[in-house]
Parts: structure tokens; sequence; C-alpha cells
């Protein structure tokens, strides 16, 4: 009799196992990820979330994914899977690619999973027939050149301010447009000239503040920290809202739920059009970064501890430790030179700093 019990107790529960539907195992993953840390850092990052959330569930389009959420684990065969790819990147071929690769990361956690190993087809993601279909992302190559910089910035400068200087920032820093939406003010530091950055390599990196950019965010503070009028803070206070405080982002936005700039690409897009400038991303400013970078020959090293991409030489990793004043000297020569281009006044300082830098490297 127990011997029977615990049969038809294994038969169900593996008949459950079997009705486990893409979405619920997709949240499973997702949460499970969440919390996973290697070193003491999370695996994932916010953003990185974030897309993954909006894979399955959308958020100004059709998620990528909706097709198949709803789909048991056992029917992400790769018939299906290349029928989802047919349709897909017949629609939009570079988020369809970037989906896909979710899902085969999604898939091959699956088969590690007790609750879910074996459920999906075997090769559902792998099989050279759905391979085939996914469309190779190209390198892209979108920068800003030289003679560009002063129809640029010319445009830019006439964006609302938060927008216009976190622009002009993210070309200025070569930032990650992720890394500087999330800058606070606490992490500014006026005294003594330098921006720490939430980095998603080493967590935590400290660059210069140079500067013409010290001058736009003194000037971005001054505007955050203009409280409203009487009327309005009646009305604030009659619609329940909290209590007037400047906002701890440096780059705030009042109407959006997060508190800080979302959607900068569009307000840059619409500049570029005017300027009759060909398109380039947020993510083609940090590029144009490294490249016009080469113009005023900074040493690679210097380039690449300013934007936090990884050391890879073991000289770099190991041996080479560069201070903030020196990162600030070659930083400050890079502002110089995209200001006399743009053909903007340069700070005295900024100038200043130039011509030690050349005296020193003469």
């Amino acid at each position: 009799m127990l011997a029977e019990e615990t049969a038809k107790q294994s038969a169900e529960d593996e008949a459950s196992r079997q009705s486990v539907t893409m979405r619920e195992a997709w949240g499973c993953y997702v949460e499970t990820m969440r919390h996973t840390r290697k070193e003491g850092k999370a695996i994932w990052s916010p953003q990185y979330l974030v897309d993954h959330l909006y894979a399955i569930a959308g958020k100004d389009t059709p998620a990528p994914l909706a097709s198949l959420v709803d789909l048991r684990l056992t029917e992400l065969t790769p018939e299906r899977i290349s029928e989802w790819l047919n349709l897909e990147v017949a629609k939009r071929p570079t988020s369809t690619s970037v989906a896909f690769r979710k899902l085969r990361a999604f898939v091959s956690w699956c088969g590690g999973q007790r609750n879910y190993a074996g459920l999906v087809p075997g090769y559902a993601c792998t099989s050279k027939a759905v391979r085939s279909l996914v469309p190779t992302q190209k390198a892209k190559s979108d920068t800003l050149q030289c003679e560009q910089l002063k129809l640029w910035f010319a445009e830019v400068g006439k964006l609302p301010p938060v927008v216009s200087t976190y622009l002009q920032v993210l070309l200025l820093t070569g930032a990650r447009r992720e890394e500087l939406a999330g800058l606070k003010w606490e992490t500014v530091d006026f005294q003594w000239k330098s921006l720490t950055i939430h980095d998603k390599v080493e967590e935590l990196r400290v660059i210069p503040l140079t500067p013409y950019v010290a001058s736009l965010l003194t000037e971005l503070r001054r505007i955050n920290n203009i409280a409203p009028n009487i009327h309005q803070l009646q009305r604030m206070k009659e619609q329940g809202k909290p209590e007037w405080a400047p906002s701890p982002w440096v780059f705030f936005s009042p109407t959006a739920a997060s508190g800080r700039i979302q959607g900068p690409h569009v307000a840059h897009a619409k500049a570029l059009m005017t300027a009759g400038l060909p398109h380039v991303s947020l993510h083609g400013l940090r590029r144009s970064f490294r490249s016009l970078a080469e113009w005023v020959e900074i040493p690679v090293g210097v380039v690449a501890q300013i934007m936090g991409h990884k050391q890879s030489a073991t000289a770099e990793k190991h041996y080479t430790v560069r201070p903030l004043d020196l990162l600030r000297l070659w930083h400050s020569r890079y502002e110089a030179w995209i200001l006399e281009q743009a053909g903007i006044e340069s700070h005295v300082e900024t100038k200043l700093g130039f011509r030690l830098l050349r005296h020193a490297t003469a």
C-alpha cells in the first residue's frame, strides 16, 4: 500500500512538473539570479534585471518573448523556437538576437535545476537549424567625428538643462549611460574634484571632475536647490505629496517615478536631426570618448581607467596604479581639446591644466 501511495505521489509530482510554463520558470530564474552573488558582488546589474522582466512583459513595445512565455517548458522545441525566430527577426532583428541569448541562458539554467531538468527538449537553442536563424550582430561604430563637435554642442546646448548636461557629461567622461543616470550628489566631490561612479565591473570607480563638467554640474545643483513657490507647495500639500526637498539625483526628473532622468535618447535624436548629423546612440557617445581621445594622444590605459574598462594586460592589472591627479591632468587635456573644437570658451583651470600637461610631456 505504501509503495502504491509513493508511486501515485511521484506520478502526480511528475505531472505537475511537466505542466510548468516558461512564465513560471522564468520568474524563478529571475528571482534566483537577482540574489546570486559572486565575490560579494551581484552577478546581474539592476538594468540587466529590468531587461529580463521586459523581455517577457514588454514596456513601450510588445515583449520579444511574449509568444513563448505561456508555453510549457516541454513545448519549447527547436521547431517552436525556429518558428518564433522567423516571425520576430522579420520585425526586429537586433532585439530578437538579444532576446534569443537570454532565452538560451534560461534554457541552460533550467537544465541544472532539479525541478526543471529534462523538461526543455534537447538542443532547443543549440540545434543548427535554430542557430542559422539568429541574426549576426554587427559591431557598432556610431561616433561623433571631430568636425561634428561644434554642431553637436550647439544643438545639445539648446535642450533642457538636465538632458543637455547629461549628454555633454556622457561625451566628456565616457561613462556608461546607466552609470551616469544613477549619479547622486553625494558622490560628486566639488572640493577634491572627483566623481564616484557605480561601476558594473569594479563596483565603484573614481574619475576626475574636470573644470567644464564641474561648471555644468554646479549650475544643475543650483537649479535642483530652487524650491517651488508658495502656491506650488500648497498644491503639493493638497495632493498629499511629501514635503519638497532637493533631489538626491544629479540628473533629476520630477515627473519620473524613479526621480531621475528617463529616455534622454529621444531628445538626443531630435538634436542630431536638427543639426543634420547622423545618428549617434548614447553608447555611441561613450565610444566617441575613446576615439576622440586619440587626437590628444592620451595613453590607452588612462582612457580605460576613466571609462571603467576591465584591465587586460598583466602590467596594467598588477603594476600600473594611476592616482586621481594624474588622471585629471590627462582628462583636462581631453576636455580642453573638445571645447576648442566645439568653439566653447575654456575655463582658466582647463587651459592651465592643458598647458601644464603640454609642458610635462614636452
